[in-house]
C-alpha cells in the first residue's frame, strides 16, 4: 500500500490519471462529508466537492509535504466552504475575532464535556445556529479529531490563535444552547 505522498510523486512523474483517481477515491467521501456539514445542502456540497478536487488537481504540484496530505485537503475544503458561506451570507468575518469580547470570553472556560455529552439532536441544532467559522473549528476539533497543530496548519493560523478560536466557539455554542433550550423549558412550564 503506497502512502499519499508516494502516490502524489508517482502521479506528478507519470501523469497517469489512475494515481489521482486513487486519491479521489480515498478522500472524496471525507471531503463531501465536510462540505455537507458546513454547507447544509447536498447539491451545494456536491458542487463544492467537485470544485475542491479541481483545485487539488490543479495545485497538486504545489503540495510541499510540509504537512500531511489530508491536512492540506482539509485546509482547501474548509477554506472553500467558508468562502462560499461568506459570499452567500455576506458576512464580513466568520471566525469571530471581536477584540471587545476577547477579554470576557478568555475568562470563561467551557468544558469539552459540555459538547461531548450533549444529545445529538440538540448539538445539531446548536451547530446550525452558530457562525459557520465557529461550527467549522468545532467540527475540526471534535468530529474530525484534528490536533491543534493540524487545525492551525489547515487554517494558516498560530496554535494559540486556534486555541482561542476553539474557546470562543465553545462559548458561543454554550450561549446558543442556553438561548434555544432555556426558552423551551420556560415556555413548557
Amino acid at each position: 500500500m503506497m502512502t499519499d505522498n508516494e502516490i502524489i510523486r508517482l502521479y506528478l512523474k507519470t501523469q497517469d490519471a489512475e494515481h489521482f483517481s486513487q486519491l479521489y477515491r480515498k478522500y472524496s467521501g471525507k471531503v463531501f462529508g465536510k462540505c455537507i456539514s458546513l454547507l447544509k445542502e447536498e447539491a451545494a456540497a456536491q458542487d463544492a466537492m467537485q470544485d475542491i478536487f479541481m483545485k487539488i488537481f490543479l495545485n497538486l504540484a504545489g503540495f510541499s509535504e510540509k504537512s500531511q496530505f489530508s491536512t492540506w485537503i482539509y485546509s482547501i475544503t474548509y477554506n472553500y466552504c467558508i468562502d462560499i458561506l461568506r459570499k452567500g451570507k455576506k458576512e464580513k468575518v466568520l471566525f469571530s475575532d471581536e477584540p471587545e469580547r476577547a477579554e470576557k470570553v478568555a475568562d470563561i472556560d467551557v468544558e469539552d464535556s459540555f459538547l461531548m455529552e450533549m444529545e445529538v439532536t440538540r448539538l445539531k441544532k446548536i451547530l446550525e445556529n452558530i457562525p459557520a467559522g465557529d461550527r467549522a473549528i468545532l467540527l475540526m476539533k471534535y468530529q474530525d479529531d484534528m490536533s491543534i497543530k493540524d487545525i492551525a496548519d489547515a487554517l494558516d493560523k498560530t496554535e494559540s490563535a486556534i486555541k482561542m478560536k476553539i474557546k470562543r466557539a465553545k462559548h458561543k455554542a454554550q450561549e446558543v444552547y442556553y438561548e434555544l433550550f432555556r426558552e423551551r423549558a420556560a415556555s413548557s412550564c
